[in-house]
């Protein structure tokens, strides 16, 4: 998706603005996953340990408009990358398109950011008592 969505906007088929707000929604969550890895991450915090995926230490759930948005992402993408080979006009209903893909995303977005249920912070199972 990233690289369809640079290649599109290189070529112009995609306006920049929003491949910008595609893009930096995908890199605020790259950045959000590391913190929230790196904070819930038992001691000692190493390289190795970060890397260690045996080592579950939050959990995120996807919000159901990020569900909405990634099919809005796809059918545009795919759509525009069609659009030169239909024989069908697809000018203005790729910018509706368009247009409703950022609102989504930045929905999207902002429903990560304010979730209180987006990112759970998973506890170190605790011992029973004998």
């Amino acid at each position: 998706m990233t690289v369809l969505t640079v290649c599109l906007a290189a070529q112009g088929s995609l306006p920049v603005w929003l491949a910008t707000i595609i893009l930096g929604r995908d890199v605020g969550l790259a950045i959000s996953a590391i913190y929230y890895r790196w904070i819930s991450l038992p001691p000692p915090k190493t390289f190795a340990r970060y890397w260690d995926f045996s080592l579950p230490s939050a959990e995120v759930r996807p919000t159901t408009i990020s569900k909405y948005n990634t099919f809005l992402q796809l059918a545009l993408v795919g759509l525009t990358t069609a659009a030169p080979v239909l024989t069908y006009d697809l000018s203005t209903p790729l910018t509706v398109l368009q247009y409703i893909v950022a609102t989504t995303t930045v929905w999207s977005g902002a429903s990560y950011v304010f979730s209180k249920d987006a990112v759970k912070i998973l506890s170190a199972p605790k011992d029973k008592p004998a």
